[in-house]
């Protein structure tokens, strides 16, 4: 089953450049890793301040292992979230397609 990640942060004033440089490279850096199928960030066209995220995973313990990543640790819980007013995370699953 394919496990989704949908987050939304919202940045505090004067940080938008910081986090726009930190979400490249935690994009990059989760692309790499082999249970990752997809990071995109995404900016709000209305509020710049707004940004989503949307990720996408082999499994839930390829999303486990991302989360205990490295590169999350010094990224993400070391820098991203003191930038930020608000975040927030939740968990999908993909439904097939031939299901209306």
């Amino acid at each position: 089953m394919t496990y989704v990640v949908c987050a939304t942060w919202t940045v505090k004033p004067g940080e938008e450049a910081a986090v726009i440089e930190l979400l490249s490279q935690i994009s990059l850096a989760s692309e790499a890793e082999p249970g990752c199928l997809m990071f995109r960030v995404h900016r709000s066209l209305d509020d710049p301040a707004t940004f989503f995220l949307y990720e996408q995973y082999a499994s839930e313990s390829a999303f486990q292992a991302h989360a205990a990543s490295d590169h999350v640790r010094r990224l993400v819980l070391e820098d991203a979230v003191h930038r930020l007013e608000s975040r927030r995370r939740e968990p999908f699953e993909i439904i097939d397609r031939s299901v209306h």
